[in-house]
């Protein structure tokens, strides 16, 4: 038996060295890199720590900016060849604020950035959310696009993402008729006031843990010119303070009556409310809602670990599991072994203590 358990010793010791080289020669391997878009080498010239009150000199709103949780700011200087760009940085405190503030500056004019969801430019500035960073980019004249693009993957590499970087986001509106740009995320009464004047804050009830989410949506009313519905989306921690605040929005709001130009309803912590469209087209934007349930647990983030030093990390604890186990049954094995011995020495007379007891089962066939 001691024969077998180190067969399988000298087995398990043999995987896991062949592993572990195979992660080591992994490690060792430089990655290639095959480059999207050509180099250009932005040099930083000036950098200024500012407060949040100074955003006004490049288009922001310093109210709004506090609402998301920015207390203060960078303002960067980058060269390239002669060209120069301003760079706006404001961090939040986290992924959802930073896109938030993106939300919210985007305009439906501006186009998308390409290999780049949470990027878009305009004619004057180019915006982007980058974990807990919202950047502001102002080129100057001469600036292509090609340079523009190359500065942005600059700033990505400057500014981790973090661990809640995609968990934390606001689930994507339904595509369905949605105008692109349109979207807002809203996280407190001043910018909700600003981006949905026709709806009381106090009815969104941000005090108790809401969040906004609007967006225009094509509607075209039978008998009528197409027009833009507005969808507003509240989401809530709990469905019971949903129906509270659902019963509140009906009382204050003339819903889903017969003339009436405003349409909701709630899906557990949801609520969802159409305005400036008629029951038809309202119906088709509040159907695309589907609400479900699911529990879900946190998983620790691996931080910055790259993919082979974590299968480096698995082999040592598979490699350390392994000599516990053979540890347990060479133990195993001399206590047999041992009591046994023992066995045949005080009791001799008994079953297994004599010469006919040497295996652990004993049939006497004749």
């Amino acid at each position: 038996m001691i024969a077998i358990m180190g067969h399988v010793f000298v087995k398990s010791v043999a995987l896991c060295g062949l592993g572990l080289v195979l992660c080591v020669t992994s490690l060792a391997q430089k990655p290639s890199v095959v480059s999207i878009v050509p180099p250009a080498d932005w040099h930083l010239t000036n950098s200024e720590k500012l407060n949040v009150a100074s955003v006004g000199q490049w288009h922001g709103d310093p109210t709004v900016d506090a609402e998301y949780g920015v207390k203060a700011m960078e303002h960067r200087s980058y060269r390239l060849d002669g060209k120069a760009a301003d760079v706006v940085l404001e961090e939040g405190p986290d992924s959802s604020a930073a896109y938030g503030l993106f939300t919210y500056y985007r305009t439906e004019s501006m186009q998308p950035v390409r290999d780049n969801e949470s990027a878009a430019s305009g004619s004057s500035e180019t915006l982007m959310a980058h974990g807990r960073f919202f950047t502001r980019i102002l080129p100057q004249t001469g600036v292509s696009a090609v340079d523009l693009r190359a500065l942005l993957i600059l700033l990505e590499h400057q500014q981790p993402a973090g661990p809640d970087n995609v968990a934390s986001l606001p689930t994507p509106l339904p595509s369905v008729g949605l105008v692109p740009g349109s979207e807002k995320y809203v996280l407190g009464p001043v910018a909700a006031h600003n981006v949905a004047p026709f709806l009381s804050t106090e009815l969104i009830g941000f005090s108790q843990g809401a969040e906004m989410e609007v967006a225009n949506y094509r509607s075209k009313p039978e008998g009528g010119p197409g027009k833009q519905a507005r969808l507003v989306a509240i989401t809530y921690p709990t469905f019971q303070i949903a129906r509270d605040q659902f019963a509140l929005i009906q009382k204050q709001l003339r819903m889903n009556e017969g003339d009436a130009s405003i349409f909701g309803n709630r899906k557990g912590s949801f609520v969802f409310l159409a305005f400036n469209a008629d029951p038809k087209s309202a119906a088709n934007i509040l159907d695309q809602f589907n609400v479900s349930e699911h529990v879900s647990w946190d998983q620790k983030y691996p931080g910055k670990k790259s993919v082979a030093l974590q299968m480096l990390e698995i082999i040592v604890s598979n490699v350390i599991l392994v000599f516990m186990l053979v540890g347990f049954s060479l133990v195993g094995g001399i206590t047999i072994v041992l009591s046994k011995r023992l066995a045949r020495k005080w009791f001799a007379d008994s079953v297994g203590g004599g010469p006919d007891g040497e295996g652990l089962v004993v049939l006497n066939l004749r």
